[in-house]
């Protein structure tokens, strides 16, 4: 759906990425590099995207770093579009509804960092109720069309791990 809106395969991929996770921020090489595309292509869709005044750059030695613009009028609205066209929403409300004690969920790997690669990595923090998480993912994989790889984990367990979490990009999706 997102793909008609957005014709510029390249702007949607960058606004996949910078809105997904809005700590994500990147260089005009590195997105070409990660996308597969020339850097002219890239280039157009970030000095749009900039003009518009939906992502901020800053200069770093000879190089430009980009960042979502949290401030603009239109983040929200945009993240939350980003959101459901990536089907993260949906997975959300209905695992948390159902699941049992859900303290905290968390994506983690590619999507955290904005990439959409089709594989979902979705962290649960609480006593959940394993054999109803795999009806909901497997009810999800079909509605987003994405793997969805789940790891269950106790507060124990998410103690030990904490700094390994909070080493990589992860994006928080329930704090209970």
């Amino acid at each position: 759906m997102l793909e008609s809106l957005i014709t510029s395969k390249t702007r949607l991929k960058l606004i996949l990425k910078f809105f997904l996770n809005p700590e994500t921020t990147a260089h005009l090489r590195g997105l070409a590099t990660e996308f597969g595309e020339s850097t002219n292509g890239v280039r157009v869709e970030l000095n749009r995207l900039t003009e518009a005044g939906l992502l901020e750059s800053s200069q770093k030695g000879r190089s430009i770093n980009y960042r979502v613009n949290k401030k603009h009028t239109l983040f929200p609205d945009i993240q939350n579009i980003v959101k459901k066209y990536l089907g993260i929403d949906e997975i959300v409300e209905s695992i948390i509804k159902e699941l049992g004690n859900v303290e905290i969920a968390l994506i983690t790997g590619d999507y955290a960092q904005g990439i959409d690669s089709g594989l979902i990595d979705l962290v649960l923090v609480g006593n959940i109720d394993k054999a109803y998480l795999q009806q909901l993912v497997e009810k999800a994989e079909e509605l987003i069309h994405r793997k969805i790889r789940t790891l269950v984990i106790d507060q124990e367990e998410f103690a030990k791990l904490r700094d390994k979490f909070e080493k990589e990009k992860t994006l928080l999706l329930w704090k209970g």
